[in-house]
């Protein structure tokens, strides 16, 4: 889902370089918006709260492991 939202400040994550990795975050009422650094004007992703905590827990336990 697209969606434009006004909200916080985005936040990019230290793993982030200035070729790869561009992925910023933002919170949002109700939840967290994703979206890509380099092509800011594009668009965002939207989750919800509970979407955004399932996803950082699967994170942490590895579901997400190449």
């Amino acid at each position: 889902m697209t969606v434009h939202h006004e909200g916080g400040e985005w936040w990019k994550s230290s793993f982030s370089t200035q070729t790869t990795n561009c992925v910023e975050v933002r919170r949002v009422e109700g939840g967290i918006e994703v979206r890509n650094s380099k092509r800011p004007d594009a668009g965002t992703v939207a989750y919800t709260d509970s979407e955004w905590k399932a996803f950082i827990a699967g994170v942490k336990n590895g579901e997400f492991d190449i």
